[in-house]
């Protein structure tokens, strides 16, 4: 996934902590950011699906495509972006759109209607402004929100890089290195991703 769970979750928190009460009020604000991390997380879980499915349509031609000097690279990439055109699917990777976060704005907007829509049905909820304001606002703040965690992202990338060795991304020393880097990062900007 593109943002640690960890992330998705203070992600649902900021918003109801930014928003309550003068915005948007909320009766129960624990269960309200779980409301709408699960609705980030879920949405962020279809391109996960979707990779997955790739991958298995893949396997399926490994040999074809080892003996024709096929790239996998390009063939995932084809079959991707086929699929993504035929179930509508927007990228969630703002890389793959030319946007500079993890998130395309698309996707950032996307899932503010689907968040604007829980809003309004669920009961822990009550809107203060007329519903696309509340929309707009959520979208300034995981916005924000974003753009400190790529901040974070890079700078933590960038220690493991100095480190006097190469260290391959995607090893387990790199994995363990990036989450400890990347949560004293958070820290520098004061956000702790455990707290309730």
């Amino acid at each position: 996934m593109l943002l640690a769970s960890e992330f998705i979750q203070y992600l649902g928190r900021e918003i109801v902590k930014r928003l309550h009460p003068h915005i948007l009020e909320t009766s129960n604000p624990v269960s309200g950011a779980q409301v709408l991390a699960s609705i980030i997380e879920e949405e962020l879980a279809v391109e996960d699906r979707l990779n997955e499915e790739v991958r298995e349509i893949l396997a399926q031609y490994a040999d074809y495509m080892r003996r024709e000097g096929v790239s996998y690279q390009e063939m995932f990439r084809r079959i991707k972006n086929q699929m993504v055109k035929e179930r509508k699917v927007i990228r969630a990777s703002g890389r793959d759109t030319g946007d500079g976060m993890k998130l395309s704005r698309d996707k950032i907007t996307d899932i503010s209607h689907k968040l604007i829509t829980a809003v309004r049905k669920e009961r822990y909820f009550r809107l203060k402004k007329e519903p696309n304001d509340v929309r707009l606002e959520m979208v300034r703040v995981i916005t924000d929100l974003l753009g400190i965690e790529e901040k974070v992202d890079r700078a933590a990338r960038a220690k493991i890089r100095s480190q006097k060795r190469d260290i391959p991304e995607g090893s387990e020393e790199w994995d363990l290195l990036h989450k400890r880097y990347y949560a004293e990062e958070l820290k520098r900007f004061g956000i702790d991703l455990a707290s309730r």
